[in-house]
């Protein structure tokens, strides 16, 4: 948390709230959020003069595209951007604030300190780390049934834990993973391998519509998340299987259960997603 949604929620809020401003200035309390440069000094100091032109996103990374540069941000678990005017208080675990030439004040806020901030030349942002070996964008045109049976079909792992390497498919974290799997019907331990492209085609539906879904409710908040302008979201109201242990399953009824997939506490219904037994390969595979 926060996932593609909540990252896409932020991009347009941001959107609307700084672009067309310019920085005369920036204050870092926290130097380990900048990644790039290792100088803090030096990233203060490159980012004054620059002009907002627009508010970018890869995977569950904005990019803050100015007139030059490109400052990639990861908020991690509990990172949170917020608008202000320089009069008003800094709150606390405030780490990273950009002073605009019209009085306002871009503020970072991050209580886990778990966020990074990287800077990079126009361009220069999709050649190196973090951005250079992310996977198919799910909300792009490029994002294909095709695309995605390329990436996910052959692959001996889970499906779940496939879904959530983000060099194959970004954005998908665990939320909407256990979400698309449901709507989906496929058990989160089943190996992406022995499914068939018919149910590849079920499953890349399901994560573009549950993506989809998750965007226009303005993300899932589940403990701190707000957007730009401290609003929540409320896809949280629509969670079919996420978080609904011992819940009756919105399609037959039976008891939402929880278990361990990849290190990751995972939601799913034992009647309606069925595990995978070695006699359904010729099956699944036809």
């Amino acid at each position: 948390m926060p996932e593609l949604p909540e990252v896409e929620t932020v991009r347009r809020t941001l959107t609307e709230l700084i672009v067309g401003k310019t920085i005369q200035s920036v204050t870092v309390s926290l130097p380990r959020i900048i990644q790039r440069p290792d100088d803090i000094k030096r990233f203060e100091i490159e980012l004054i003069g620059h002009r907002i032109l627009e508010i970018g996103r890869r995977g569950k990374f904005l990019r803050i595209i100015m007139d030059g540069l490109v400052l990639v941000s990861h908020l991690r678990m509990e990172g949170r951007y917020g608008l202000y005017d320089k009069s008003d208080p800094v709150e606390k675990h405030t780490h990273v604030i950009f002073h605009f030439t019209d009085g306002s004040e871009l503020r970072y806020k991050d209580v886990r300190q778990f966020g990074t901030m990287h800077l990079f030349r126009t361009g220069e942002e999709f050649t190196m780390n973090p951005l250079a070996k992310l996977g198919l964008e799910p909300l792009d045109s490029s994002f294909t049934a095709e695309a995605f049976r390329e990436v996910i079909s052959g692959r001996s792992t889970k499906i779940k834990p496939a879904l959530l390497n983000q060099e194959y498919v970004v954005g998908l974290g665990n939320i909407y993973v256990d979400e698309a799997l449901f709507r989906a019907g496929i058990h989160p331990e089943y190996p992406a391998k022995e499914l068939s492209a018919a149910k590849l085609d079920e499953l890349y539906e399901a994560i573009k519509s549950t993506l989809q879904e998750a965007v226009d409710a303005g993300g899932s908040s589940i403990k701190s998340f707000v957007n730009g302008q401290g609003e929540m979201g409320m896809f949280q109201h629509s969670f079919q299987i996420y978080g609904r242990k011992g819940e009756p399953c919105v399609s037959c009824g039976h008891a939402v259960e929880k278990t361990v997939v990849g290190g990751r506490g995972t939601h799913y219904c034992p009647n309606c997603q069925r595990p995978f037994t070695s006699d359904q390969s010729n099956e699944v595979k036809g």
